[in-house]
């Protein structure tokens, strides 16, 4: 899936301190989540590139 390689490119995926690990951010229903992870999509519709700069600045 296009959009699923490019997580770490994306503007929602950060770090979760909680969680010890990278999480999608965006606030997906379970039709949305079961539809994304059965890759009933061809690439996430909520994804926005972002770069170290863009990240960084959102911290």
């Amino acid at each position: 899936m296009a959009g699923r390689s490019k997580c770490e490119d994306c503007f929602h995926y950060d770090y979760d301190e909680e969680l010890d690990s990278y999480v999608c951010e965006m606030d997906l229903d379970e039709d949305e989540m079961a539809r994304f992870l059965q890759a009933e999509v061809d690439r996430c519709p909520y994804y926005q590139p972002g770069d170290d700069y863009t990240l960084a600045r959102r911290q």
